[in-house]
């Protein structure tokens, strides 16, 4: 009779988690079909649930995914919190349209055009056939998907590298949403599962490659970050609940809106984290005469973790090197370019920034003298930008594209402001 009865639940629970299963590709179609989305979009729905779904139990999490709970003149102008953009603002932001924008005018392939969304819109490397339609849906403005939803990160469960590495992460598709809890409680909307990876420093850097040294680490070397990950920081650890209907109130829970800083003034304001995270500069110089020549050295503290924040793949450094006389007059000066350009960028292997954690990059100059003067010191200035400076006909070609005047002079303000130099650090030096 026990048996019976057993075997009599496990049935109920199987035809409820059918019927919960049928239920949600029903509700999907439905929304689907109200919403007027293309049937690839609905295709793709299938698998990346919709946060706005996920709202419903996680209503928390939702909103600080979305920004709702942080309504700054940043984020309503760019989409960003502080200088930091929000993944919920992964595709809306007018930011990543005008640079998807302008790389677009250099004719990528759809495999280069994949690449560049596999870390804003990570449902493309479930379906690849679907980019260059991602692509003209955004420029377009009218997306009418999600890019970093909440299913595409809590469908990640494995990370490794391959051929176009990175991005490392690797999607499990299915019913199974994970996290990090060891003991995900039941329920009748979705199947939940722990994995290893959400607590762990390479889950972040599979996209976010250039903050450490070695991406396939789960925990940050250094005795200060010891047993840190990025998640403590960026995720602003609490206790709580993860659903706003039910749950355990006494587990401990992170924030959704990953605050970061793009400008480095404030990181300037604790000396500590100035020491460790910083670049520094170094000036060796090996000949001083008519020419002057040596190598400006940058070294990046001790701790992996590194500055300036943005895209790794986008961002400029600019390595100056000025020789001044003895009255503070400019002698000669010389500017190195680190960063690639939008013709070259994702046409090939994604190359380490100039500033990575935990190296040092020397740069060799030689400064050129007027006649009849002497060079008193050399001057190293290091600054950098969060975007290149695109070619003149590659903007022109870009700002035809868009439709009114208002649209294009956004783009122009965007352009400028991101293209602008930020100062890092500088090291002088005197000449005997």
């Amino acid at each position: 009779m026990v048996r019976l009865r057993i075997v009599g639940i496990i049935g109920m629970l199987v035809m409820a988690g059918c019927l919960t299963s049928l239920y949600h590709e029903q509700a999907i179609a439905q929304e689907a079909n109200s919403r007027s989305v293309p049937e690839w979009v609905a295709e793709i729905e299938k698998v990346f649930i919709r946060s706005e779904d996920c709202k419903q139990c996680h209503e928390r999490h939702y909103e600080e995914w979305k920004g709702a709970r942080e309504q700054t003149p940043d984020l309503k102008t760019f989409g960003r919190v502080d200088a930091a953009l929000l993944h919920g603002t992964s595709l809306e932001s007018p930011v990543f349209r005008t640079v998807l924008g302008l790389w677009k005018q250099t004719n990528p392939t759809a495999d280069e055009q994949g690449r560049c969304l596999s870390c804003h819109v990570p449902a493309v490397t479930v379906f690849p056939q679907h980019a260059e339609k991602m692509v003209a849906h955004v420029l377009a403005r009218k997306a009418g998907f999600e890019g970093i939803g909440c299913s595409a990160c809590h469908l990640m469960n494995g990370m490794e590298k391959g051929l176009n590495s990175p991005p490392t992460f690797k999607l499990q598709p299915g019913n199974t949403l994970y996290g990090p809890y060891p003991n995900p409680e039941e329920n009748l909307v979705h199947p939940a599962a722990q994995s290893e990876h959400f607590r762990g420093a390479n889950y972040c850097a599979a996209c976010h490659f250039d903050k450490v040294k070695d991406v396939a680490q789960r925990n940050l070397p250094g005795e200060i970050l010891e047993g840190t990950i990025c998640q403590d920081c960026h995720m602003e650890p609490s206790t709580g609940s993860s659903t706003s209907r039910r749950g355990a109130m006494t587990r401990a829970i992170g924030r959704h809106w990953f605050r970061g800083v793009v400008v480095a003034g404030t990181m300037l304001k604790n000396r500590n984290l100035q020491a460790e995270w910083l670049p520094r500069i170094d000036v060796d110089v090996t000949k001083a005469g008519t020419v002057v020549e040596g190598t400006g050295i940058v070294k990046v503290g001790s701790l992996p973790h590194s500055f300036p924040d943005g895209d790794p793949v986008l961002k400029q450094f600019f390595l100056t090197v000025t020789a001044k006389d003895a009255a503070g007059k400019i002698l000669a000066e010389e500017t190195k370019q680190f960063g690639l350009p939008y013709d070259k960028i994702l046409r090939g292997p994604i190359p380490d920034p100039f500033i990575k954690g935990g190296n040092t990059r020397k740069v060799p100059f030689a400064l050129a003298l007027p006649a009849d003067t002497a060079a008193s010191s050399i001057e190293a200035v290091l600054t950098y930008a969060l975007i290149p400076m695109p070619e003149p006909p590659v903007l022109e070609k870009y700002l035809t594209t868009l439709e009114t005047e208002t649209t294009r002079e956004e783009a122009r303000k965007i352009v400028q402001e991101y293209t602008q130099r930020h100062f890092l650090t500088y090291r002088v030096k005197a000449l005997p």
